[in-house]
């Protein structure tokens, strides 16, 4: 399998971020009969000595991007602030200096009160993921990242652990029958469901949405691809739960990972170009592009992001309503929480706009679940409303290998021998969300014990991921 070329290594090569990078992806597309180390050493020329590919028939305009660049004054920017307020970190030794150089660039906008960083941070573009920025006025579309109202959604029935080992070809059969993966895959025909999410006015009031609404039906109840999932595992609880009303024991559930699909991505992306165009940041911040709260396009954001919140929301809703009638249970507790959003809360006795791109939200007794990976549990909490994380916790285990690098690194027998080794049966996915891709969830839930308690604890069983090679996330 041939390795390719993403953003991160054109970084490490030294081109600047944002417009310049997508247009040497652009070029590396085509490939032009080039190895990948080929491609990569021309891009390290015309970084050099972009004069010399001014008329070149293939990095011409690579090489007049970065000549633009280069000219650019600095008083045609916004202007970072020189002197950032520190922002809180946990399990910092674990974290990439990636991420938390991203943070140190997120605390200089001169729209941020507060940001935090969770222990299972990595790098992504803007704000890092695991990382949490508030800010007065402002939303920033990549500050909530491109798969709006990604959540967890968990359901506990009243099945104990032992029927479903004696049971485990009917949960596989319903969780085949019940659910679809896929970048881009969607429901055709009479296999759509219907939700009432659909029927929201803005799908025929609000200037940008109003021409997704088909999209969004036929992939209302689906999961994607990328690190999404559905999968049956056994929910332990040590002690009863009073404020669930759960007795203390061992019982299946259901617990499901995705977001708004391409309806979410499609409104993150114009959104997201929209903020890069009116609001202009230095290169190292330029992902950070927010619009103000009170404009129309801040509201015209504001909007679209909550009803694909909304809808992320409904797709789950519209698996765990299958998967409940098929297998003919009672559910005993359901909770959900979402992240890559934005919320208005009040922080430090000012309202505030909220970021938590990969990060649950974590306010006094709000509960939340955190997963681990497929051969590691997850934990169902309680938030501790920790003022100095911004009520927040990690939203999972966090990668410790980027996709390439598990894919370069992992082999599929190493992957088997794993899954035999817990007990879990996988249906789908590839090397790159192989569990030893991900950090040690009990060293992440360790970093952050003044954050959250743990009520209960889910071992994962029987699970399902995109089998295609999506990167949908």
């Amino acid at each position: 399998m041939k390795t390719p070329i993403n953003g991160f290594d054109l970084q490490e090569l030294g081109l600047p971020q944002g417009q310049i990078i997508g247009i040497a992806l652009k070029i590396n597309s085509k490939r032009h009969g080039f190895t990948r180390e080929q491609m990569l050493a021309h891009f390290k020329l015309v970084l050099e000595t972009p004069e010399n590919y001014i008329d070149d028939a293939i990095f011409s305009k690579l090489a007049v991007a970065l000549i633009e660049k280069a000219n650019e004054k600095p008083e045609d920017f916004i202007q970072l602030n020189p002197n950032p307020n520190a922002f809180a970190a946990y399990g910092l030794e674990h974290i990439e200096d990636g991420a938390r150089k991203q943070m140190e660039v997120a605390m200089q906008l001169p729209v941020t009160v507060a940001g935090a960083l969770m222990p299972d941070a990595h790098q992504g573009y803007g704000l890092p993921i695991g990382g949490v920025l508030a800010t007065k006025n402002a939303i920033i579309p990549y500050g909530v990242g491109v798969d709006i109202g990604c959540r967890m959604a968990l359901s506990v029935y009243d099945i104990p652990e032992a029927f479903y080992y004696a049971n485990e070809d009917k949960f596989k059969r319903e969780l085949i029958a019940h659910t679809k993966f896929g970048a881009g895959h969607g429901f055709q025909g009479q296999y759509k469901s219907d939700h009432s999410v659909l029927e929201s006015p803005l799908f025929a009031e609000h200037t940008f949405i109003k021409n997704l609404k088909d999209k969004a039906w036929s992939q209302l109840g689906s999961s994607g691809g990328g690190n999404h999932f559905v999968e049956f595992g056994i929910m332990e609880f040590t002690e009863a739960d009073e404020i669930l009303n759960i007795p203390k024991g061992k019982y299946v559930a259901l617990l499901t990972h995705s977001g708004s699909r391409g309806f979410g991505a499609t409104v993150a992306g114009h959104y997201t170009k929209i903020a890069k165009d009116v609001c202009k940041l230095p290169e190292v911040a330029r992902n950070l592009a927010y619009l103000d709260m009170t404009t129309d396009l801040g509201q015209e954001y504001w909007i679209a992001m909550n009803l694909a919140g909304d809808y992320a929301s409904a797709c789950h809703e519209v698996i765990h309503t299958k998967m409940e009638r098929a297998l003919g249970a009672t559910v005993l507790a359901k909770v959900e929480n979402h992240h890559n959003f934005a919320w208005k809360e009040v922080w430090n006795n000012e309202e505030v706009i909220v970021h938590r791109k990969g990060a649950t939200p974590a306010g006094k007794g709000v509960m939340g679940i955190i997963p681990g990976s497929m051969t590691a549990p997850g934990f169902l909490v309680r938030g501790k409303g920790e003022e100095n994380a911004i009520n927040s916790a990690s939203h999972g285990a966090g990668r410790q290998m980027s996709r390439t690098q598990a894919e370069k690194t992992i082999t599929k027998t190493e992957m088997q021998n794993i899954l035999k080794d817990h007990n879990v049966t996988l249906i789908g996915a590839g090397l790159d969300e192989a569990p030893m891709a991900y950090k040690d969830i009990h060293q992440v839930m360790a970093a952050q014990q003044e954050l959250v308690d743990v009520v209960a604890t889910f071992t994962p069983k029987l699970v399902r991921m995109a089998d295609d090679g999506s990167r949908e996330d």
